[in-house]
């Protein structure tokens, strides 16, 4: 099912986005707005961004990404961003945009309305965040204003307005565009700019030619927190190899020690349960946690528990066997009992649906082990089972 959405028409959009990018070229910013023979770009590492293209008077797509709202692939249920979308797109590259999980959003517009797949979920998809300046014409005049030299000038959103204006009617010149940025500006940069922007007397905005629709293409059937749930809960279900408990090392006797130190009760009592890879690493408060010391700088403690675990985890590592990835110690004065999981979520370490292993981490420490010892879920990790129904 498809929704509409509330955003400016094309061409309003367009010689906003023109506009915006013209001045951002005159001060050295072009790069976070811009404009080619593609189409007009927003490229932001801090927050995401999106392409937008003209195909001819009344058709136009606009799509990208959004870091913190990826509706596409984070959303449970997944959701497919180009489901309903029309056979005109630019499916060459929303399909390759689609497959790396790289497409947040896809919105076209169509008979005098934007549409775009209606979600499953609450959410938004980011995409006015992205385009927040130029969704009125106030706010694509305070973007301009905000860069003009020096700030503080009188008649500067005046300016910033006229020159919007004049982008409306094709008529952008280096005199607008000089009196909005100041002497130190590179008009000729932007009035390039603006030339390929289509906002200059005799240019025209650049348009695409319509897409094909593919005859076949794979679709997300899981999201990434669904197949990461289908991992854990295999995780849960699945019982150990019966591998031989690894022998006795200095290791494991100096994180023993460690702990019967750190015991909260100083009874030699101390529990520990971790969960480790080659790259995370993280704890859980067990019934008798290690304690803090008075005067110890902060994380202190948790950066030695970190050191003992991960050279226990080296010590104890087999070629063969591979390494274990959770880790319980339970000490006394004079004693201590470990339990070491290579294949399973064990009962005693809490799962609150939401975090868990990475199953690239999982995925590199299966991967390292002799297949004979790989767990049942390690099919499982495969990026192409979020793709196909899984059985």
């Amino acid at each position: 099912m498809l929704t509409d959405v509330d955003l400016p028409a094309p061409g309003l959009l367009w010689t906003r986005w023109a506009a915006l990018t013209a001045a951002m070229t005159g001060i050295h910013r072009g790069e976070l707005w811009s404009v080619d023979e593609r189409g007009a770009r927003r490229d932001d590492p801090d927050t995401g961004w999106t392409r937008f293209a003209l195909l001819d008077g009344r058709r136009a797509v606009l799509y990208g990404t959004h870091l913190e709202h990826h509706a596409a692939t984070s959303a449970d249920p997944a959701t497919d961003p180009l489901t309903g979308a029309p056979d005109w797109l630019p499916w060459a590259d929303l399909t390759a945009l689609a497959e790396g999980d790289r497409l947040g959003f896809v919105i076209w517009h169509e008979n005098g309305r934007w549409s775009r797949v209606r979600y499953q979920h609450r959410s938004g998809d980011g995409s006015a965040e992205l385009l927040t300046p130029l969704l009125t014409e106030e706010q694509t005049t305070a973007a301009l204003r905000a860069l003009g030299t020096p700030a503080d000038r009188p008649g500067l959103r005046e300016i910033a307005a006229g020159l919007l204006h004049a982008a409306v009617r094709g008529e952008v010149d280096a005199n607008r565009l000089a009196a909005l940025l100041g002497d130190t500006a590179d008009i000729v940069a932007a009035l390039a700019a603006a030339d390929r922007g289509g906002i200059t007397p005799g240019t025209r905005p650049p348009r695409i030619q319509p897409g094909q629709r593919p005859p076949m293409r794979r679709i997300r059937r899981l999201s990434q927190g669904e197949h990461d749930r289908l991992v854990w809960a295999a995780m849960h279900e699945s019982a150990e190899l019966g591998r031989p408990a690894p022998p006795d090392t200095d290791e494991l006797a100096t994180l023993v020690r460690w702990l019967q130190e750190r015991a909260p009760g100083g009874d030699g009592r101390c529990s520990l349960l971790v969960y480790a890879d080659a790259t995370s690493f993280s704890s859980q408060s067990g019934a008798h946690p290690p304690g803090d010391r008075p005067g110890e700088e902060r994380y202190a403690a948790f950066r030695r528990l970190t050191e003992l675990v991960r050279a226990l985890r080296r010590a104890e590592s087999d070629p063969r066997y591979g390494r274990w990835l959770f880790l319980r110690v339970e000490t006394t004065a004079t004693n201590y009992q470990v339990e070491r999981c290579y294949d399973s979520w064990p009962a005693w370490w809490h799962d609150d649906g939401v975090s868990g292993p990475w199953r690239t981490n999982l995925q590199e420490e299966v991967e390292g082990r002799h297949t004979r010892w790989r767990p049942s879920w390690a099919p499982l990790l495969d990026p192409e089972v979020a793709y196909r129904p899984a059985s």
